[in-house]
């Protein structure tokens, strides 16, 4: 009898004694390293084949000696026995057990049973197992505890995706759930509900003391023998281990007491720094489970230290940073996703949780709405900040499925959570932010309209709630008229929404409670009628005005509200937009406007002569006109439109600055104060200088009292006053006049009211000393310039002066008009620019993005209108492409995110969408990246900020690339044309080009910039046969001389410039053939790591090469040369091969 050498991963056959039950499975076979009792030995019986029997050798032959030799040979003795162990009753039931709890989860509960027995049988030593194993008590507990692990290790080896490793580790938990009396507890409850007929509500009952039992101790040592198995260096053994230990404690452990003992307290405690260590497995699968299981030990409180209550809380709290930690930067979405789903959201941890609503992944962006948000409860739990967050972030998304989950849940879980009163939702949300073109809110409402057409008809305004109208009725009137206004035939509006002249009459009551609220300083219902206004606005902006009462009713009402000073600019212009459409025409709306603005002026013009201020004299002022007549080289009879560049000089050059005294063109009024004769007060003086002077003190007031000071201090704050007056009027008006120019279509010059407008209003208010009044007439002035090119280029200068003379509000403002002025008029108005031309507006912009110190708002600011100039290809410059290139990847940047952010946008875009800028930036490439490697030796900034080198120069070469560039169809021009060709490339030689200029600046390098341009440019690049002859040719000539040089400073630079002389060789030769020249072939040679060199592809070099620049090529590509015949062209196509040229290896010396 021999002792059977197959290894354990081959099946076996059943014992003996069990010859029916199937004991093999993939579970059997999968341990190799984990030892099982083995069977004993047995003789193996011959096995029956039917196959014919072999033939007898010959007698003769070689194999006939042979075979005679070995039977006449005497037999060996055979080996001494080796004794093993032999299978057991317990294994067996066991074996059995587990072998039927692979098949289905339909029988575990009856196998759970039979478990139960058998473990009963062990403990009291009696039955058909316990009468076996020849012990009892404790020790019998041990032996089954070893030989169920026995088993269970064997499931630890199986994969992922074998589904009965699963299935035998819930059986598992099923059966500790059992010892532990986890069901048992659950039947008497059940029992006892029965019983009563009806379920109670639980009643806190006393803590049982906790008793050790069998089954307690059974479960420990199973856990103990498991636990040391979570660090193994198999992954398939850590992920089925933590799987298992996760599943014990989310559900049999879930309120197990872990510190009854020593012994307990130790193996959790263990288990919890294992799986601590676990979430940062190497493994997603593993750190899953570990985060399962840590989050089930964190509410278990294992970790606590009873003798220090705040020391337990701190690592109660590490945990949860931890995870916490994991879930913001584990790689793994399962992993984020599986912490989000069982981590307990707290006051703490909340805030963690719904930031996932920002995950990159979109399935986990859902699970915030569709698991962890309806778990939470009431949504009124939450904070607003952070309702209005959820709002915005999930309607919003990119992704089509997590909007629908949102939507989901405004509509249906929400409202449900208020009962379904719908405006009680909208007042749990922050509506008042809500801007008049729309947000989250906005779009919340629109996606309710359109899931619950069955509120929307149920839905009944009448007249009571009109008149008591809130911020959150109003705002759900406007977007109910907004949606089904568009969306016919599902609600009839008509019969929901009152009549014009019904509208007219609650807009004019709620305006006159708000100006009531807003005089009586109450801002809190200010704030809510504003709404309500600025809602009834957008309302009646959208209605039919086919009634002509209606129409007139609502004009004139809103003819009288644009001349109330105390509403706010959004009002402001909601009303001067519906005054537009009820209008006939635009100089009738022009006319209208202007008349408010001069009744607004006459109403302060009463008021100072109610106040005794009407005997001003004229030549008290300071040389300044009023608003209403003011004028620089004004408007005469015969209505030429003057300008304000006649006195920059004298006006714009002063500071600007935000003082008390009137800076507008209104004149200085004299104000009489107890009786006595009032003096022109110097602005900027003192009192005690104003005494002092002759000029302004009469001799019976040289003897100054305490009387004429507290005059004087009335005095100072009714001038104050006043000027604060005059000065929100003229705010007022100037937004008036910018609301009017913004929906002027027509000329300037053609509206006699838009001229008077502007030498009127505009040009007092740039010439004004407070800022407010300044900044609010240079938008006006650059409106203006918009509408007419003659006034554009009479104040362009004065644009320029504004942002040399000006603070950052008003250069910004300036840069602005700038860049507005020439998109609409284009270059030709700086023709006419003495100060400003062509080559002065480029060094300005240059400048500004270069400096460091300029403000980050005005560096923004001025790259942001020079990328609009430059895709609207009003401006095409490649110094300035230069500089915003390098001001994309400058350092000093790193800090402004609005200027990268507008960069990351234009610089891909400008370059692919035409392929003369493709061009330009490859023939600025190599100087960026030279004066960026300048800037890098230099540079003192954090590496944080730094971009590395080749990361720029994969950007240059994929901004450059043919393949990218957008080309336009030959039949049409048409925005439709524009595709990308799949088969023709619309620019093939911008490759070619960086190809050349990155050659030409080798010789004049350093060794670290010849590197970068050899291996992470060069040898990046597409370099199509379409490219051409001539720079191909160029090309090949500036790789072969650079190959003479030796100017590739590692085996990598010369192994890229080795196979660019064998691929733009081919396209050499081929030239060359095709017109007879001599040719001259020779062999490459490329060079491995170690500098070996080895003989590579044939190149064949022209007898008489052309001389021509450096340059770089790719030798992909297929096709003919744009420069031959039609016949030629088709004929390379149809003759085009693939490149055979290796891959370039990026494999760097380690010399350099």
């Amino acid at each position: 009898t021999r002792v059977s050498e197959e290894p354990l991963t081959r099946p076996r056959e059943p014992p003996p004694r069990r010859s029916r039950t199937t004991t093999t499975s993939c579970i059997a076979i999968a341990l190799a390293d984990i030892t099982m009792p083995p069977r004993s030995a047995a003789p193996r019986p011959a096995r029956s084949s039917r196959a014919a029997p072999a033939s007898k050798p010959a007698r003769g032959s070689k194999a006939g000696k042979a075979a005679a030799a070995a039977a006449a040979a005497p037999v060996p003795e055979p080996e001494e026995e080796v004794e093993v162990e032999k299978y057991t009753v317990l294994d067996s039931t066991l074996a059995t057990i587990f072998s039927q709890a692979q098949k289905t989860t339909a029988g575990h509960r009856k196998l759970v049973i039979n478990l139960r027995t058998t473990l009963d049988q062990c403990i009291s030593g009696s039955g058909s197992v316990g009468s076996t194993i020849g012990v009892s008590g404790r020790k019998s507990e041990k032996v089954f505890a070893r030989a169920f692990c026995r088993f269970l290790k064997r499931v630890l080896v199986v994969k992922k995706s074998e589904v009965v490793g699963d299935r035998c580790l819930r059986l598992a938990d099923l059966f500790l759930r059992n010892l532990l009396g986890k069901g048992d507890d659950k039947k008497k409850k059940k029992a006892k509900d029965d019983a009563d007929g009806d379920v109670e509500m639980e009643e806190e009952e006393p803590e049982e003391e906790f008793k050790e039992t069998p089954g307690v101790r059974v479960v420990l040592r199973i856990l103990s023998l498991l636990v040391g198995f979570i660090p193994s260096k198999e992954k398939i053994v850590r992920y089925r281990t933590s799987q298992f230990l996760a599943l014990l404690l989310s559900n049999t452990l879930a309120d197990f007491k872990f510190d009854y003992c020593e012994t307990s307290y130790l193996i959790f405690k263990t288990m919890r720094t294992y799986f601590l260590q676990r979430v940062y497995d190497r493994e997603a699968m593993v750190r899953a489970q570990a985060a399962v299981g840590l989050v089930r030990l964190m509410e278990m409180g294992v970790g606590e230290d009873d003798d220090d209550s705040d020391e337990a809380e701190d690592e109660i709290d590490s945990v949860a940073n931890t995870l916490i930690t994991v879930m913001q930067n584990d790689p793994s979405a399962d992993v984020r996703r599986t912490i989000l789903y069982n981590l307990t959201p707290t006051p703490a941890t909340l805030p963690y949780l719904l930031e996932r609503t920002r995950d990159v992944d979109a399935t986990t962006r859902r699970s915030v709405f569709t698991r962890l948000l309806p778990n939470i409860g009431d949504f009124r739990q939450l904070k607003l900040a952070m309702r209005e967050k959820l709002i915005r972030w999930g309607l919003n998304d990119r992704d089509e499925s997590v909007r629908e989950a949102a939507k989901k849940m405004f509509n249906y879980k929400w409202v449900e959570d208020a009962g379904g009163d719908l405006l009680e939702v909208l007042e749990r949300l922050d509506i008042f932010n809500e801007g008049i073109d729309g947000g989250p809110m906005d779009l919340a409402l629109k996606g309710f309209w359109e899931q619950r057409k069955d509120v929307a008809a149920s839905l009944d305004f009448d007249e009571d709630f009109w008149k008591s109208l809130t911020a959150e009725g109003a705002f759900l009137i406007r977007s109910f008229f907004d949606y089904y206004r568009v969306h016919t035939g599902i609600v009839d509006v008509e019969d929901k929404m009152p009549e014009v002249t019904k509208l007219a009459s609650y807009l004019k009551t709620y305006i006159l409670k708000l100006v009531l609220v807003i005089e009586a300083d109450e801002a809190d219902e200010a704030a809510q009628l504003e709404f309500v206004v600025q809602q009834l606005l957008l309302i009646a902006n959208s209605m039919d005005y086919s009634d002509e009462v209606g129409r007139r009713q609502m004009f004139t009402l809103l003819r009288e509200s644009l001349g109330l000073v105390p509403l706010s600019e959004t009002v402001t212009r909601l009303i001067v937009d519906v005054l537009r459409k009820l209008s006939t025409s635009e100089k009738d709306f022009a006319m209208i406007v202007m008349e408010v603005v001069a009744e607004i002026y006459d109403k302060l013009r009463d008021e100072d002569d109610e106040a005794g201020d009407g005997d001003a004299d004229a030549d008290d002022n300071d040389g300044e006109e009023s608003f209403q007549t003011a004028k620089s080289g004004g408007s005469d009879d015969d209505g030429t439109v003057g300008n304000v560049t006649g006195e920059r000089s004298s006006i714009l050059g002063a500071r600007a600055r935000a003082d008390t005294s009137t800076g507008s063109a209104r004149p200085a009024k004299k104000r009489k104060t107890s009786g006595k004769p009032a003096s022109k007060k110097p602005p900027k003086k003192s009192k005690r200088a104003a005494a002092d002077s002759d000029s302004d003190v009469d001799m019976m007031d040289v003897d100054v009292t305490a009387d004429s000071d507290a005059d004087d201090d009335e005095e100072d704050e009714e001038d104050e006053a006043q000027a604060i007056l005059e000065m929100t009027i003229n705010v007022k008006c100037l937004h008036i006049s910018q609301c009017v120019l913004e929906n002027a279509m027509g000329s300037l010059t053609a509206n006699m009211h838009l001229v008077t407008m502007l030498n009127s209003l505009v040009v007092p208010a740039v010439r004004s000393h407070q800022l407010p009044v300044r900044e609010r007439g240079i938008r006006c002035l650059g409106l203006c310039c918009l509408l007419d090119r003659n006034v554009a280029e009479e104040n362009l200068g004065l644009f320029g002066h504004c942002y040399a003379k000006g603070t950052n509000s008003i250069k910004i403002e300036a840069l602005q008009i700038i860049s507005d002025i020439l998109l609409t008029h284009g270059l030709a108005v700086l023709a006419t620019q003495p100060t400003l031309d062509e080559k002065t507006l480029f060094r300005l912009f240059a400048k500004i993005i270069k400096s460091e110190d300029v403000a980050e708002s005005v560096q923004a600011t001025a790259v942001e209108a020079l990328c609009k100039l430059m895709l609207a290809s009003v401006v095409s410059d490649a110094e300035l492409l230069k500089t915003l290139a390098v001001a994309y990847f400058n350092p000093a940047t790193a800090q402004n995110q609005t200027l990268r952010q507008t960069l990351s946008y234009f610089l891909p875009v400008y370059t692919h969408s035409s392929p003369a800028h493709a061009a330009m930036m490859a023939a600025i490439a190599v100087p960026i990246l030279h004066t960026l490697h300048t800037l890098a030796d230099t540079s003192d900034a954090p590496p944080s900020d730094t971009i590395p080198l080749p990361v720029i120069a994969a950007h240059l070469v994929e901004w450059t690339d043919p393949r990218k560039i957008i080309s336009l169809s030959p039949h049409s021009s048409s925005a439709a044309s524009k595709t990308i060709s799949e088969n023709a490339l619309a620019e093939p030689t911008t490759h070619a080009l960086l190809a050349n200029a990155a050659l030409a600046r080798l010789p004049a390098c350093t060794k670290e910039e010849r590197k970068l341009l050899v291996v992470h440019v060069l040898g990046k690049l597409h370099l199509p046969r379409e490219a051409g002859r001539e720079l191909l040719g160029a090309v090949y000539d500036g790789v072969t001389e650079a190959i003479e040089a030796g100017l590739a400073v590692d085996a990598a630079g010369r192994n890229v410039l080795a196979k660019m002389e064998v691929a733009v060789g081919k396209w050499v030769a081929e030239w060359a053939a095709e017109e007879g020249d001599g040719a001259t072939v020779v062999g490459a040679e490329t060079e491995d790591e170690d500098g070996d060199g080895e003989e590579g592809d044939e190149t064949v070099r022209p007898a008489a090469a052309a001389g021509g620049e450096g340059m770089e090529v790719d030798g992909e590509g297929e096709g003919g040369e744009e420069a031959e015949e039609a016949e030629k062209v088709a004929e390379a196509e149809s003759d085009a091969e693939t490149d055979r040229t290796p891959a370039v290896t990026d494999v760097e010396d380690s010399d350099s």
